[in-house]
């Protein structure tokens, strides 16, 4: 399964873990959720609910009523409703559950974080210090390259150059940031957005876009959305 199909899988499992859904309001939910880095379809997410219920992990309800798109004219909209099997279920765990390299990159990340509410706490270090080393190793390429830069181009391409340094040091900020509040809290599957450890004494806590409450930096963090690279900021 190739990189991109694998987001798409895990964020359509995860959506449908919270409640069953037809894919006219499937395909809103996962636009704001992928949005960042495709704009999706419903021809694109189609033959991925397909394949989901091949493999066992979806169930359509009136499976047999065809898709038909809304228009002005017809009002029309899906009648499919697809909601997660066991087997579904048992795979969003297995994916929930994956801290290897994969996660560590910039859309496989922003999913993963979408979830990570629902994911163990062990792993949410795992991916968070994955990550963190992933872009350290990226800051380093950056900042060799931004010496040669200096010598070989003008100033507005150092500058851009210059730029997408520092918005890779603000995300690695970010990510020490949100490791040490992992680190701080006793729970097992408590996110940083829950707070508090079992003194009872609040965390920062994260807004869900990487944004600690509380914070007095107005500069926020560099995430925006999840799965933003951080060369597209």
């Amino acid at each position: 399964m190739g990189r991109r199909s694998g987001v798409l899988e895990f964020a359509v499992l995860g959506l449908l873990h919270d409640a069953p859904m037809h894919g006219y309001e499937l395909r809103k939910r996962l636009n704001i959720l992928l949005g960042t880095f495709r704009a999706l379809s419903y021809g694109t997410l189609y033959p991925c609910l397909k394949s989901l219920v091949a493999q066992g992990f979806l169930v359509e309800d009136n499976p047999d009523v065809e898709y038909v798109p809304a228009t002005a004219l017809n009002g029309k909209r899906s009648k499919i409703v697809y909601r997660l099997s066991a087997e579904g279920k048992q795979r969003f765990e297995e994916l929930l559950a994956d801290s290897g390299p994969d996660a560590w990159e910039d859309e496989h990340f922003g999913v993963h974080f979408a979830f990570f509410g629902q994911t163990d706490r062990a792993v949410r270090m795992r991916v968070l210090e994955g990550r963190r080393s992933r872009l350290e190793e990226r800051l380093e390429r950056m900042r060799n390259s931004l010496a040669r830069a200096r010598e070989r181009f003008d100033d507005y391409t150092v500058e851009l150059q210059r730029h997408g340094l520092e918005s890779v040091e603000r995300e690695v900020r970010w990510l020490n940031e949100l490791i040490e509040t992992e680190r701080s809290n006793r729970t097992g599957r408590t996110g940083p957005a829950t707070g508090g450890d079992s003194t009872g004494e609040p965390h920062k806590t994260s807004d869900g876009r990487g944004q600690e409450t509380g914070s007095s930096d107005p500069s926020g963090p560099p995430y925006d959305r999840p799965g933003r690279s951080a060369q597209e900021r």
